[in-house]
């Protein structure tokens, strides 16, 4: 079976979406809540237990504390206040510890846990509580992300006049859960214990009350406990500490029979000993099981996930030398006796695996609980996947032949350009592995694009002014290493020119065909787009680090300088409609230029910027007609595009319809992300189509490129344009409002679209020029499947890779706060991926019919 290089790359992703897919669902298993809560009102608490008597305490009991101080230290060590450094340092809460009256604790921030307090949740004579904790330690470095005593033990202590102490008491601190801290301020200040909470009372917070009220407390924990544990936990009448409850509550029936009877014996106090004791132990049980339910990964899921992303991952390394050949098609043989018989034994290999697997899994698996044909579906698919890899690699080997920079030219070199790639792609993988990269990402990217910057400028300056010295090193540039998509890379049968612009000249060095002022511009062309991507790190301050500090963003956005932040609207959206308008047809031209007088006058209605002849904003509206408005041009240039495609296909000697139609659709989503781009972001847009301008005329066509280079540079510029919008890897810089632009109440899917689309309209507006840059600069044919694939591969790295890391890094300290974030942005990313690679498929569809 033969397919297409395009088409095969575009099915890898669209697999490679389902493998993250299965691995989030098993890494962000479904959270240990609660269903019993009610819109208006909290359930009554649970009645104390009774055995044959009536009793009277079926309401919460009064609070312990009137008030209480949390006061939270971050990076605070156990050791710090309990060892020898306390009385060093800190000699007053020493003392507290010691003989004040307090109780002190060892607060496990037990992993996986984020960097916060772990509190979730107020006057009469009672007395007040100080809570002095700490959210997590630190290592002996001052570091805190990983999961030693040092860093996960941190202080804990209770302090108030309630508590009593003797003289010569000594207490050693015990080792507790954070996570108790929440069910004891609630018992203490007379509240329900939130549903969703999975600790256990501090019992020497309430020793010195009356025993009848310590069993109240404790019940009422257990309770709530158990609950957690029914709705949670299918087979929770197997578990231990739902037993022990069931014992306790009974024993507890028994005392309060006694209690009510005036019994005082000695029997009495013996049996509340026991029921406190049991129910203690019961506590103990189901917080246990309720804390490993919580931080529990479905392993298995997780797993299959992942051997179906590096299945994919490594089918398409392999596959580089028949995908970027000069017919750009992959043999598979999935008809094949071998391929049948291996095909079916891994089948059922994994079947009988997954029947083992499921059978015998303690805890709920999302994997095992899908039906059997679904489950039977992803099998095939693994089997499958797995019988193409050693398939891959029999031919490989078969032909004595690995993977080379090039197999038709063994003897070539590697140019600057394809070190700076090859390196750079391997460091930000790499650079995933630290949890301090990942915060920082957008330096990662904006020092890849600048080094990229200066890598272009060495290739033109030495063409320029070498001249015909260099032509030996501009032909292997053409025939270079895994990242060529030339034809002569399996033969040399094919042209030189099959990869060149469409209207370049065929001169080896076409730098020296640019009239003078041309040249000059190629040359400073780098130089521009480096000015132009320092200014743009001074719009928007991102990640962790330097977030705070003030930027242009923050200046244009105050009410002092909104004059200032139309104007440059303004000035940006004309400088956008300059840039686009040039391709467009007549109709699109006028679409543009009144969608973009609409962005003007939404963002006016709102109250963003400023028509010339208002003085303030004070009639603000929602803008729903305004953007309304828009949308109806965005819709009508995406149309006319798509029927400029369509009839492309009809029209197969007219190659200007298919050109101006992608350009067109491009153009719509440069409106679409016009609308939904914030005032002071406008100028984002404009740098970018400034850039891919420059970079078409100056750079790829002159310097004749081939599609792999011209691919891997628009995804960079399209991941560090991602940041330049200012966004991070943190949830918290989702621009929310983008998804309720034109909208009058929320709407799911076009609120999930169009939040997704300005967030990522930096990476798809790049490759949506790379589709019309290659579709109309190159008289070759498989251009595009080679940029598919390729866009496929470098596409596919990071993100097999960063499973494995946050698979390994699952208990680490910043695993929710850090790594999990990222991992939602790369899933997101590779389903944006597999939509652009789909549509690379379809115009490669219509460029091979044209």
């Amino acid at each position: 079976m033969r397919l297409g290089s395009g088409t095969f790359a575009a099915c890898c992703v669209v697999i490679e979406v389902l493998g993250v897919a299965l691995f989030l669902r098993g890494f962000f298993p479904a959270a240990v809540r609660s269903s019993s809560r009610t819109e208006h009102q909290a359930e009554p608490p649970a009645p104390e237990p009774s055995t044959g008597a009536s009793s009277n305490w079926t309401k919460l009991p009064p609070p312990l504390f009137s008030k209480v101080v949390i006061m939270l230290i971050d990076a605070l060590r156990d050791d710090f206040v309990f060892g020898s450094k306390g009385v060093k340092f800190m000699p007053y809460t020493t003392y507290l510890v010691e003989k004040g009256a307090s109780h002190s604790f060892v607060a496990e921030a037990k992993p996986p846990t984020v960097t916060m307090p772990r509190v979730k949740e107020r006057e009469n004579l009672s007395p007040n509580l100080l809570v002095l904790c700490g959210d997590h330690g630190m290592s002996e470095t001052g570091s805190h992300g990983a999961s030693s005593m040092e860093e996960v033990n941190t202080p804990l202590i209770l302090i108030s006049s309630a508590f009593e102490r003797k003289p010569g008491d000594i207490r050693h601190p015990k080792h507790v859960q954070q996570t108790d801290l929440a069910a004891t301020l609630a018992i203490g200040l007379g509240l329900p214990i939130p549903e969703n909470s999975v600790g256990s009372l501090l019992f020497p917070s309430i020793e010195g009350r009356p025993v009848r009220e310590q069993l109240r407390f404790l019940h009422l924990n257990a309770v709530q406990l158990s609950k957690l544990l029914q709705e949670n936990v299918p087979s929770y009448k197997k578990e231990p500490g739902f037993e022990q409850f069931k014992m306790a509550e009974r024993l507890h029936g028994n005392w309060i029979r006694l209690y009510l009877e005036e019994n005082t014996s000695e029997v009495l106090f013996n049996l509340g000993t026991k029921v406190r004791r049991q129910y203690l132990d019961a506590l103990r049980t189901l917080s246990l099981s309720l804390s490993r339910q919580v931080a529990q990964y479905d392993i298995y899921s997780m797993l299959v996930g992942t051997v179906m992303v590096l299945e994919v991952l490594t089918l398409l390394l392999l596959s580089i030398p028949q995908a970027l050949s000069s017919k750009a098609e992959l043999e598979i043989p999935l008809w094949s006796p071998v391929f049948s018989l291996l095909f079916y034994l891994m089948f059922l290999v994994l079947s009988a695996l997954h029947v083992i697997v499921c059978t015998s899994a303690e805890s709920s698996c999302y994997f095992c609980g899908l039906s059997w044909l679904t489950a039977g579906g992803v099998m095939v698919l693994i089997s499958a996947l797995l019988c193409a890899v050693v398939s891959a690699l029999a031919k490989m080997f078969a032909s004595g032949k690995l993977l080379s920079k090039n197999p038709a030219h063994p003897n070539s070199r590697w140019s600057e350009l394809d070190v700076v790639i090859l390196l750079g792609t391997m460091g930000h993988v790499l650079s995933l592995g630290a949890s301090s990269f990942i915060e920082e990402e957008h330096q990662t990217w904006y020092f890849l694009v600048n080094t990229l910057c200066l890598a272009l400028c060495h290739e033109i300056y030495r063409n320029c002014f070498l001249g015909d010295d260099c032509e030996p090193r501009r032909c292997s540039h053409r025939e270079r290493g895994f990242v060529n998509t030339a034809p002569a890379l399996q033969d040399g049968s094919i042209g030189h020119d099959e990869l060149e612009p469409h209207r370049a000249s065929k001169s080896p060095t076409s730098l020296n065909t640019l009239r003078g002022w041309e040249k000059w511009m190629a040359m400073a062309s780098p130089w521009v787009i480096l000015t132009c991507c320092r200014l743009l790190r001074s719009l928007n301050q991102t990640g962790v680090q330097w977030a705070h500090r003030p930027d242009l963003g923050h200046w244009l956005t105050s009410s002092d300088h909104k004059a200032e932040l139309s104007v440059l609207a303004a000035l940006s959206l004309i400088m956008i409609f300059a840039l686009v308008q040039r391709r467009c047809s007549l109709t699109s031209k006028v679409a543009m230029a009144l969608g973009l007088l609409g962005v003007y006058c939404y963002r006016a209605a709102i109250g963003n910027v400023l028509f010339p002849w208002q003085r303030d904003s004070k009639d603000i509206s929602k803008g729903l007609i305004e953007a309304r408005f828009v949308h109806v041009f965005v819709l009508g240039i995406l149309f006319t595009g798509t029927k400029d495609l369509l009839k492309s296909q009809v029209i197969a000697a007219d190659f200007t319809i298919k050109t101006v139609g992608l350009w067109e659709i491009y153009s719509g989503l440069v409106l679409l992300a016009a609308l939904l781009f914030r005032p002071h972001n406008l100028p984002v847009l404009v740098f970018s189509l400034l850039i891919q301008t420059i970079m078409t005329k100056f750079i790829w066509k002159p310097l004749r490129h081939d599609a792999a280079e011209i691919t891997v540079m628009h995804y960079w510029f399209g991941q560090a344009f991602f940041y330049f919008q200012g966004n991070s890897n943190n949830i918290a810089t989702v621009d929310i409002s983008a998804g309720f632009v034109g909208l009058d109440t929320y709407v799911e899917v076009p609120a999930v679209f169009l939040t997704a689309f300005a967030t990522f309209a930096g990476p798809v507006l790049w490759a949506s020029h790379l589709v019309s840059f290659l579709s109309s600069e190159t008289s070759s044919g498989s251009a595009l499947s080679h940029a598919c694939f390729c866009y496929a591969l470098i596409c596919s790295f990071p993100v097999s890779a960063y499973i494995i890391l946050v698979t390994s890094l699952r208990y680490h300290l910043f695993i929710w706060s850090v790594f999990s974030p990222k991992l939602l942005y790369e899933g997101m990313h590779i389903l944006i991926t597999a939509a652009i690679c789909v549509f690379f498929t379809a115009m490669d569809q219509t460029n091979t019919k044209s």
